[in-house]
């Protein structure tokens, strides 16, 4: 894990814990935490890089987009959104100890032919509106108001069955 930079919210019991392991891996580390009297403990005693106050808007916004995951150790109910702004793209949240959320990459090939020969063989298709070439502009003002349902497809050739 050399490179990488984490998160670890929480200083506690599990919290300190979460710190050392990376730390040894090479790891750089950020301790998140609303108490900023843990501040000096975190860097002198267990050498974490940096240390961010999680209700200080400056100090989350100057961390925006800069950790690979967050490790959070924190058991009581507390806002996940701002962790989420803190790492990258593809980044990973673990919270210890609570429910698990997933996110999903997009498939590869064989993945997407896997979804289109399920939707074929069951019938599942998108529902579109399909507009004639001269209805461009109308339809291009229509999705600026959010006033499409699903998908708009342009039938350039006026070949396609309207339903």
């Amino acid at each position: 894990m050399p490179g990488m930079h984490i998160g670890v919210v929480g200083l506690g019991r599990l919290g300190h814990m979460a710190v050392k392991f990376p730390k040894k891996f090479g790891t750089k580390v950020t301790v998140i935490s609303t108490s900023a009297n843990k501040k000096q403990e975190a860097i002198e005693r267990l050498g974490v890089d940096s240390f961010l106050i999680s209700h200080d808007p400056e100090q989350m916004k100057a961390a925006m987009n800069t950790l690979d995951g967050i490790i959070d150790t924190v058991s009581a109910v507390h806002p996940i959104l701002p962790l989420l702004m803190l790492m990258k793209s593809h980044g990973k949240l673990v919270m210890v100890g609570r429910k698990l959320v997933a996110g999903s990459c997009i498939g590869g090939m064989k993945e997407t032919q896997e979804m289109l020969d399920f939707a074929a063989k069951h019938n599942i298709t998108p529902d579109v509106e399909v507009v004639p070439m001269d209805y461009v502009n109308t339809s291009l003002e229509r999705l600026l108001k959010s006033d499409v349902k699903y998908h708009f497809v342009l039938d350039i050739g006026n070949t396609l069955n309207k339903k």
